[in-house]
């Protein structure tokens, strides 16, 4: 029996997995706010991307007409919207939906089991480069796509062999993984040390590296973030860390992360689930992270300076 999977949010990350979902014939809704229902409505889903575009006429739900449970929940919301989205998804909870979300750093996981219970809750990474633009399509950055995903506990369960063979062969790279916590704090440091450094020194990484000192800066913030990663439990692998620094340290790279795209835009950012949250927990193991912490503070002056919602 296909899953009916409901997409919360049709930015850039919901919009194009639920896209892509929807083109391959998946059962997919997504629940948008009314200014976006609009747009779609109008225009339709747009995807322009390196993999092929597309233009969809998705199926939409507001919160208010959600009646009956989802079998899957793909939840793409920023971090800082992410109690908001849960009051408006939660009648689509049921007691064998399976909740999956793809937002950046941990906090996300910890809300969402108190709210709908351990079990409701996946694990999920996300790995795309893609942003809404001025005429509402999702624009896709770079060539890679992947969702991954699994069990908490790291079981192989029927439910995950259901979800696994939905998002295979769906226009995108699906990924069941046996340790899927590794894999978000993997993700996690990547995010932090290069939120970090973009946003601290207000530029890519090209631009970074050719300042004097900047590639000594962006490998000290990668070892402040593996220190923390390592002293919660979860140790990057060499592999991992020797790729990420040669990214963060490469000469005439266009590369930043989407914290700072968000900065340059003058919209919120992910400042507290991605670093604030980060600092903590290594601060609960005693790892000193002052370059991490400069960073996080700048951010805070510049949300500060927002106006207010």
């Amino acid at each position: 029996m296909a899953m009916r999977i409901l997409v919360v949010g049709a930015g850039a990350v919901g919009g194009y997995f639920g896209g892509r979902l929807a083109e391959a014939w998946r059962d997919v809704t997504f629940l948008v706010r009314p200014s976006r229902a609009k747009q779609l409505s109008r225009d339709g889903l747009r995807i322009i991307s390196p993999h092929g575009d597309a233009i969809l006429s998705p199926k939409l739900i507001s919160a208010d007409k959600i009646d009956a449970p989802y079998d899957l929940i793909l939840l793409s919301v920023k971090a800082y919207a992410l109690e908001a989205a849960m009051n408006d998804f939660a009648a689509a909870v049921g007691p064998e939906t399976m909740i999956f979300p793809v937002l950046n750093g941990m906090r996300h996981i910890d809300l969402l089991a108190k709210r709908f219970g351990e079990h409701a809750v996946m694990g999920g990474v996300c790995l795309v480069a893609a942003e809404i633009d001025d005429q509402g399509r999702i624009v896709q950055l770079a060539d890679f796509q992947q969702l991954v995903y699994g069990e908490r506990d790291g079981k192989t369960t029927p439910r995950l062999k259901t979800l696994d063979a939905t998002l295979q062969g769906a226009g995108f790279d699906a990924r069941l993984s046996p340790d899927i916590m590794q894999a978000m704090w993997e993700k996690w440091l990547q995010l932090a040390s290069l939120g970090a450094v973009t946003c601290l020194m207000r530029g890519t990484i090209g631009e970074i590296v050719a300042a004097p000192g900047g590639a000594e800066l962006s490998i000290d913030i990668v070892n402040e973030s593996a220190a923390v990663a390592t002293a919660c439990g979860y140790k990057p692998s060499e592999k991992l860390l020797s790729r990420h620094t040669a990214a963060m340290t490469a000469h005439g790279s266009s590369l930043t992360s989407s914290m700072y795209r968000d900065l340059l835009k003058g919209a919120p950012v992910e400042a507290d689930h991605i670093l604030g949250d980060f600092i903590d927990r290594g601060s609960a193991h005693r790892v000193n992270t002052p370059l991490l912490k400069a960073a996080f503070v700048n951010l805070g002056v510049y949300q500060d300076r927002l106006p207010k919602r």
